[in-house]
């Protein structure tokens, strides 16, 4: 589990392909053992191998179908979380780092201090957007300012702009999404008929059956 605040910016070393999978290394953040969980860009990755602050994480197909992580080349800047503690504070949001999909940037306006950012989102995502609910962009957690037929907005303080990678996105820049886990469980559950309804009906199937029973 992560929060979606960004603790550095990493560099990936290298991405090699092993058979439909790959491997990457990044510099920058080293978890505290091997197996530990490393959010790369927004997705969660084992570290296999640590040399310093340099790590090395496997990379499976359904990762290179659902996010970004497949074009990455040498040279190319991440952004890093390690798991959150048990203990510790939860700035941010609940982030899984089960990236759902990819969006890309439409464009951004340059504030005084700050960003706005318009960008566009797969429309089966689109729907669990919701206006001031909270979104992770490339691993950096977001509070939504608008949602549109296609785009959805938010905005970029100073220390997001200076402290991740998205202070230099470009329009047309590729982004993983990860949209609030709760969306998704209440929709799993309104669709398997576990709603209010559904409970005022089991309750009641309940209450008849320990009437009848002797």
């Amino acid at each position: 589990m992560f929060t979606g605040i960004v603790e550095t910016i990493g560099v990936v070393v290298d991405l090699r392909a092993d058979d439909d999978a790959a491997r990457l290394t990044v510099r920058g953040l080293a978890p505290e053992r091997i197996g530990d969980s490393l959010a790369v860009d927004g997705v969660c990755l084992t570290v296999t191998r640590r040399d310093g602050d340099e790590v090395e994480l496997d990379v499976m197909p359904e990762t290179l179908r659902r996010s970004t992580l497949g074009a990455l080349r040498a040279g190319d800047r991440v952004n890093l979380e390690r798991a959150v503690r048990a203990d510790g504070r939860l700035d941010g949001h609940l982030v899984q780092g089960h990236v759902d999909g990819v969006g890309s940037l439409v464009r951004r306006a340059p504030g005084a201090r700050w960003d706005d950012l318009e960008l566009d989102a797969p429309a089966p995502l689109l729907r669990y957007v919701a206006e001031k609910g909270s979104i992770a962009v490339s691993g950096v957690s977001l509070t939504v300012t608008h949602v549109g037929g296609t785009t959805f907005g938010v905005s970029l303080i100073p220390s997001t702009l200076a402290g991740t990678t998205l202070g230099g996105l470009a329009p047309g820049d590729r982004v993983n999404l990860e949209v609030d886990v709760v969306a998704k469980y209440v929709e799993r559950l309104l669709d398997a008929g576990v709603g209010p309804a559904a409970a005022s009906r089991s309750a009641g199937d309940g209450a008849a059956s320990a009437v009848g029973e002797p």
